[in-house]
């Protein structure tokens, strides 16, 4: 059986205590695994050396003493190069010694509290799995309503010019291409890490229709429009304690964080969008739980029309968007 040996503070030298896990925030995290040391951590495998092998069943078993199941089945699935039916159906099978090896050191990985996405190196968006890595932000299933956004305002028939700004990995651009193979899909990032990723993920997935550069907002498309832009900018706030949980201690502050409201992003996106959207084209955001009523104020004063928000499957407000009509003329 697996276990793993931790000197906890304050506690007796030597003595073990199994992890509990938790649901947090849609990703489960280990309780207390921020405060984990992980040089005092070891896992070590427990066999039955009589039987000489461990099955799909029992690793998985013995795993879920420390982490969630699914992020057990998930890590194993990494391991084998298998789906979620093949565990089910070869759960008698039994594993060599290097996949046994190989699952304890993504175990390990994930009672450190290291996300998923990071561990197996891709996490799955809109159904299509997208290379991933910590250079970015891990594709979450709340933005796939962005998207959603995006593709209902793209006739399917017609050419459209995109543009995603702050693509990251790239899974909203080739989202939206995938869905709409005549668009012609602009995707831009300040990372050239990031710009790596999003390459990598644009061939792996074989599209075609996405142009991905490097570049800081609007800077590289001066006298461009587009009949629509997207984005999912930077909205935490510095100081933020969620900074500090789950997921986001490891990933890029530089993707995540935005002023001292968290606003400081959106506010650009917004008054530099006019310069940049075609007549009639529109402007589609992703931001904080907190931050619909302020981006609602700002899309108005920058003189956007059919402004409004939109909510996640967990009725938490999570877009907004406004449609760029051109200059109007103040009256008196």
């Amino acid at each position: 059986m697996f276990y793993a040996s931790i000197r906890a503070s304050g506690g007796t030298t030597g003595s073990n205590r199994r992890i509990k896990s938790k649901h947090v925030s849609g990703c489960y995290c280990n309780i207390n695994a921020a405060n984990l040391n992980p040089t005092k951590l070891n896992w070590r495998p427990k066999m039955n050396f009589k039987a000489r092998y461990i099955t799909i069943a029992q690793v998985l078993r013995r795993a879920r003493n420390y982490i969630a199941d699914t992020d057990a089945r998930i890590l194993l699935q990494s391991v084998l190069k298998v789906n979620h039916a093949y565990l089910i159906a070869h759960s008698a099978q039994s594993l060599i010694s290097i996949q046994i090896q190989n699952f304890q050191l993504l175990v390990t990985r994930r009672t450190r509290g290291e996300p998923i996405a990071y561990i197996t190196g891709e996490r799955e968006f809109y159904s299509m799995k997208f290379k991933v890595k910590p250079t970015v932000l891990i594709p979450r299933p709340e933005t796939e309503l962005l998207v959603d956004l995006a593709l209902e305002r793209i006739f399917i028939d017609l050419p459209c010019k995109v543009l995603d700004l702050g693509t990251g990995s790239g899974a909203i651009a080739i989202t939206i291409a995938k869905h709409r193979p005549l668009a012609n899909v602009t995707a831009v990032d300040s990372s050239v890490n990031a710009i790596a990723v999003a390459r990598k993920n644009v061939k792996h997935l074989s599209v075609s229709n996405v142009c991905v550069i490097v570049g800081d907002w609007f800077r590289k498309f001066a006298g461009e429009r587009f009949d629509l832009i997207v984005s999912n900018p930077p909205y935490v706030a510095i100081g933020d304690p969620h900074l500090s949980q789950g997921d986001l201690r490891f990933e890029p502050r530089l993707a995540l964080v935005a002023g001292s409201d968290g606003l400081d992003c959106i506010r650009f996106i917004i008054a530099a969008a006019v310069s940049h959207l075609a007549v009639g084209g529109w402007l589609l955001l992703e931001h904080g739980y907190d931050q619909a009523e302020m981006s609602k104020q700002l899309l108005e004063e920058a003189g956007y029309s059919d402004i409004f928000f939109r909510s996640d499957l967990a009725g938490v407000i999570r877009a907004s968007g406004g449609r760029y009509e051109g200059f109007r003329q103040k009256s008196c």
